[in-house]
């Protein structure tokens, strides 16, 4: 019999330890440490971007090659447009395919209605107007740049100033 009270106090330590354990384990474990972000593979070609070396830029974005990335596309949109009007059909097919995989990129959506301007396709320019406020609530600067260009281009007469 004593045996048989072992037994059940053994037990019954282990059910009241096993219920402590599992108590301890719901607190919450502290957040990890912050980690690096990795060096984007677009880097390269921002660089080129932001000095004006379109040419580089764009083969810097071939050599890249990530299609499926709605930021490459809209680097390669805004390398075509910036490397001129003979590259404008190539800019809207990027611009076009980064608005496909992310419908709310708000650089895609400024930058492509920035075309639609320099093509001088107002009623394109602001379909990307109307798309971008409501992505951003009318509240980002990529609105408030598309939103300048669409009105200076209405006061010009339907000239790119």
């Amino acid at each position: 019999m004593n045996t048989m009270l072992t037994r059940i106090a053994i037990a019954a330590t282990f059910a009241l330890g096993a219920g402590q354990a599992l108590a301890a384990d719901m607190t919450p474990a502290p957040a990890p440490a912050a980690k690096a972000a990795p060096a984007s593979n677009l880097t390269a070609a921002r660089a080129l971007i932001a000095d004006s070396k379109w040419t580089a830029a764009v083969s810097e974005l071939e050599r890249v090659n990530d299609t499926g990335n709605a930021d490459w596309n809209n680097l390669m949109g805004y390398t075509l447009r910036k490397s001129g009007a003979g590259k404008w059909a190539a800019s809207e097919k990027y611009y076009d395919a980064a608005l496909k995989i992310n419908p709310k990129h708000l650089g895609a959506l400024e930058y492509s209605g920035e075309l639609y301007i320099s093509m001088g396709d107002l009623p394109k320019a602001e379909q990307r107007l109307a798309a971008l406020g409501q992505a951003c609530n009318m509240s980002c600067g990529e609105y408030k740049d598309l939103k300048a260009s669409v009105e200076s281009f209405k006061a010009s007469g339907g000239k790119k100033s």
